[in-house]
């Protein structure tokens, strides 16, 4: 049952390791000073009867250090991806030239680095909400495995590996902290 285990925290580091990632790409899309093409790739726009992440109806690229432009691929959907970018929420200002739009990034305000700041703590809280449900869920498997009298676990095996999961839990927390606390030093200094 000890290999089943080793098995199964492979498993929960994967998981929390996938929080981990969703964190960081949800922390690409938060603006900081500098012009980055994820900014504008969680934005989804209205096309073709459906809706569409940005990146599957254009190229979006950086031109400039305070500028993107979107070079959209079909003219029929042009007025439908600045609308999505000027709806986004992020406080942009599109101007469409033809199939290319550009983006130019506003100086950041003091009150929307806060707001952006908060942004990162909701998407951190969330890492780490997601993080204590795999441990909730570990926790319950191996107290599952106690009760089956077929498997053979001691209270001892229950303890040692409720205190790795634990342990990893606390661990990966500790990583969104810091991950947390580098973006918003980011968001503060550029």
């Amino acid at each position: 049952m000890a290999a089943d285990f080793a098995e199964y925290k492979l498993e929960l580091q994967r998981r929390m390791d996938g929080a981990l990632e969703t964190l960081k790409k949800e922390f690409q899309g938060l603006r900081t000073g500098r012009a980055s093409p994820a900014l504008l790739e969680p934005i989804r726009v209205e096309a073709y009867g459906n809706v569409q992440p940005l990146v599957q109806v254009s190229n979006i690229s950086v031109a400039g250090p305070g500028m993107l432009s979107v070079q959209v691929w079909d003219k029929s959907v042009v007025k439908a991806v600045e609308i999505a970018i000027r709806d986004s929420g992020l406080g942009l200002n599109p101007q469409t030239e033809g199939q290319v739009i550009r983006v130019p990034l506003p100086p950041l305000t003091t009150e929307r680095r806060n707001d952006l700041v908060k942004t990162a703590s909701k998407y951190a809280e969330a890492s780490k909400v997601a993080m204590r449900g795999v441990r909730r869920d570990a926790m319950e498997t191996v107290k599952g495995w106690e009760k089956d009298k077929k498997s053979e676990v001691s209270q001892d095996d229950v303890k040692r590996w409720t205190d790795e999961i634990q342990k990893m839990t606390d661990q990966s927390i500790k990583t969104v902290d810091a991950t947390l606390a580098e973006k918003e030093k980011d968001i503060r200094t550029s």
